[in-house]
């Protein structure tokens, strides 16, 4: 069983339904005993940074999170999911992350000819390719919706970046915790085999 980690962010029952669509059984929860129980966990969202992990927070989920990276349970951060991970954003200064992995979460750059959000399809490079990227081929294109980006501080976990006015880590990977800053959920089949390679970890 999939346990989404539902704390009131856009964009979860997207997920549930590719999930679901692999043939994997998803269950939209806030429940710690569901979520620590389960074989995998994906932490997907679209929205504030700030207001997150008030969410996160009010729910009483940030403890739960961190045990299931302790646990070494297989989890995935999608979008605001993977900003989330991280220590702090840009976005709400002050606010901490759920620090699972270090690195800071930036607004990307005003530049004439990019708009912001960065709305669209972008192909992938591979520093090193990542168990979520076994048979997606290098420049294939996944689908982005953000302003902001994640610089990690630990180069040796980015499995895959793009480029849009900045050099963005677009994946990244350590032990359990996987993390997209693209949207699989939304990017064709592309998106379908890195959720069924996590699926299958």
């Amino acid at each position: 069983m999939v346990a989404i980690i539902d704390y009131d962010a856009g964009n979860i029952r997207s997920v549930e339904k590719a999930i679901a669509s692999l043939g994997y059984e998803a269950a939209v929860t806030r429940d710690a005993d569901t979520i620590l129980t389960a074989d995998h966990v994906i932490l997907p969202g679209v929205g504030a940074f700030g207001d997150a992990m008030d969410k996160l927070s009010s729910y009483g989920l940030v403890d739960v999170i961190r045990t299931v990276s302790c646990r070494e349970i297989p989890f995935l951060g999608i979008c605001l999911g993977l900003q989330l991970m991280f220590e702090n954003s840009e976005e709400a200064p002050g606010v901490e992350g759920l620090g699972l992995l270090k690195g800071s979460i930036l607004r990307i750059p005003e530049k004439d000819d990019l708009k912001i959000p960065h709305i669209g399809w972008n192909s992938l490079q591979y520093p090193s390719r990542g168990r979520l990227f076994a048979g997606v081929p290098e420049g294939a294109y996944v689908y982005f919706v953000h302003s902001y980006y994640l610089q990690a501080q630990e180069a040796g976990v980015v499995k895959a970046t793009t480029e849009y006015g900045v050099e963005i880590h677009a994946s990244v990977e350590k032990d359990n915790l996987f993390a997209c800053q693209f949207h699989p959920e939304k990017s064709s089949d592309v998106g379908m085999k890195i959720l069924q390679n996590f699926m299958e970890i």
